[in-house]
């Protein structure tokens, strides 16, 4: 059986050429060989698994082979010293290592000491490599390696050359991934490289190694689904089917659906931050000028931009910010999933345009008055006060204001209504005057950037039979009220795929705008044409069939029965 080598090992860099992500450097290094400028002490600095200790060998190498016949058959092995600082600490360390460094090299112009780890040196360790360090020989020549530069005293930093080695990028990350499954005649899907990459977050090193591991676990088919599966994250679709579940405000479908996830072995802090960087590159989808932002796979692009298109842009600025400050008090919050919990439903909330609640028409019957005789009349004129006054209103009409509580007095005949209709002189928030007062809020209308997107041609025809099925849409939810507005006339197709709609008041425009956007999410994506604009005509000479203000519903409610007039006028209620 053959020895397996793993690829970390197998594709360590063996030239700058081979290095991942670190062009900067390895260009400077190469110049510096060239013209002879190289310093005699370097330290190399950054994250785990970047290329520090590849490249430090990599120049050891170069540096002989400069001047050098045979260059390419050379390694020049004796005169490349490791020494391992995790393990070799010590201030004898450091003094075994300065009595070496007197030494000229047998073969090659210089001896190259690399020490890995160099921030493991104690504090004397430091004090006794300084002098050494500051003047080595003209043969001697240290790279030091670390994680952590900032446990390096300023003496020390104060005398090397400091290269800071950065994160690898995704993309390159994937294309490294790329070219050796091609060596190893594995087949792997663009996404599955890509959520490795993602996985190793910056270090070539730790992508080997879950590349190793799934291509144990899945054979020489790497697919997207294996991946997810043997590294147990969240995938695309989970945050894809969340977002449109919170979109359509189906709050009991998304709290199943984050149970699925908590089932699976996945933290609720880990699903937030999830979903608010997936908002983060929907909101990025959203313009092409910043679409080179989204580091994702061709395939997930491609849903990125179509998701992208129903999520406006409010929703993604307010729902970024409410995942958010779900990570903020997550660890702070004795039910955490509650937490989340809510969060999720406070997003699904925000597109949600619930209807004012109409309360039955109870028409009262004329014979309840007629048969009362004086005796219940002055029982009911005293016992008043126990009902409820939004109650009483409401059986009265849905547009009555709603009284403010009299002042305690002592009982009289006067009954009560009468008092509560004189005292009350400010609309309630509960009457459709109130109402209108508390919803003018001035919105800015965001200009959304579709010129990338498709503009089929359509007839006049079917863009009617797409609006007569919207309203019933709006009907099998329930939403009538917005239903019967985009029902009350015909719209009609000018150029440049305008449409215009015309409304009889006021009020009906207002609420028609507040729809507006889902019916034109919803018209895009049936007609597959991003470039339609829906303008709203007021004509107030067409023939009102509803009664929306306080004054048309009374008259209908009138018109149904006479004897509500003689109520109000008996109790001397107001409008």
């Amino acid at each position: 059986m053959e020895h397996f080598i793993v690829s970390a090992r197998k594709y360590r860099p063996k030239n700058f050429e081979d290095v991942v992500g670190q062009q900067a450097i390895t260009n400077t290094l190469e110049n510096a060989i060239k013209n002879n400028h190289l310093a005699q002490a370097l330290l190399f600095t950054g994250p785990r698994g970047v290329g520090k200790t590849s490249c430090a060998r990599i120049l050891a190498k170069k540096i002989n082979q400069q001047d050098a016949e045979n260059a390419e058959e050379e390694d020049f092995a004796f005169n490349i010293f490791e020494l391992d600082a995790a393990s070799n600490n010590s201030v004898d360390d450091i003094r075994s290592l300065t009595d070496q460094v007197r030494i000229p090299p047998q073969t090659g112009k210089y001896k190259v000491y690399i020490i890995d780890e160099v921030h493991m040196l104690s504090q004397a360790a430091f004090n006794a490599f300084l002098k050494t360090l500051e003047e080595p020989p003209a043969h001697a020549i240290f790279i030091l390696a670390t994680t952590e530069k900032h446990k390096i005293i300023p003496t020390i930093l104060s005398r090397c050359q400091i290269f800071d080695f950065k994160r690898i990028g995704v993309l390159d990350a994937k294309n490294y991934l790329k070219t050796i499954s091609e060596k190893e005649n594995i087949t792997a899907d663009d996404d599955a490289l890509h959520i490795i990459a993602q996985k190793a977050d910056g270090a070539m090193r730790d992508a080997l190694s879950i590349f190793d591991r799934v291509v144990s676990f899945s054979g020489k088919n790497l697919t997207r689904e294996a991946v997810t599966e043997n590294l147990n994250v969240l995938d695309y679709d989970t945050y894809f089917g969340m977002t449109d579940l919170l979109l359509d405000n189906k709050i009991p479908d998304v709290l199943n659906a984050f149970n699925i996830v908590l089932g699976k072995g996945f933290e609720g802090h880990h699903f937030i931050n999830g979903l608010a960087s997936h908002f983060r590159d929907l909101l990025v989808a959203k313009d092409k000028v910043t679409l080179d932002l989204l580091e994702v796979g061709d395939n997930a692009k491609k849903k990125y931009l179509t998701q992208a298109t129903k999520a406006s842009i409010p929703f993604l600025m307010q729902s970024i910010e409410k995942a958010n400050n779900c990570d903020l008090n997550y660890r702070a919050s004795k039910n955490q999933r509650l937490l989340v919990e809510l969060s999720l439903m406070q997003i699904a909330s925000i597109t949600f345009d619930g209807e004012k609640k109409k309360p039955a028409n109870y028409i009262i019957p004329a014979t309840f008055f007629q048969a009362l005789s004086p005796a219940k009349k002055k029982t009911l004129e005293v016992k008043t006060p126990e009902i409820k006054k939004t109650e009483v209103t409401a059986t009265i009409t849905p547009t009555l204001k709603t009284p403010v509580a009299p002042e305690t007095k002592p009982a009289t005949k006067t009954p009560v209504l009468k008092n509560m209709g004189r005292l009350n002189k400010q609309p309630s928030k509960y009457s459709l005057k109130g109402f209108n007062q508390q919803t003018k809020v001035n919105k800015k209308v965001v200009q959304e950037n579709f010129d990338n997107h498709p503009r089929d041609a359509f007839t006049e025809e079917k863009l009617q039979r797409l609006w007569r099925d919207y309203v019933g849409i709006l009907i099998q939810k329930g939403e009538r009220s917005i239903a019967s507005i985009i029902g009350t006339d015909i719209p009609k197709l000018g150029n440049d795929f305008k449409i215009s709609f015309t409304v009889p008041n006021r009020l009906m425009e207002d609420q028609f705008k507040k729809g507006r956007s889902k019916l034109l999410n919803f018209l895009r994506e049936q007609l597959n044409n991003y470039g339609i604009s829906i303008t709203v005509n007021l004509n107030e000479t067409i023939e009102k069939k509803f009664a929306y203000t306080p004054q048309e519903k009374y008259n209908k409610l009138k018109e149904k029965n006479p004897l509500l007039e003689k109520l109000r006028q008996t109790f001397e209620l107001d409008m």
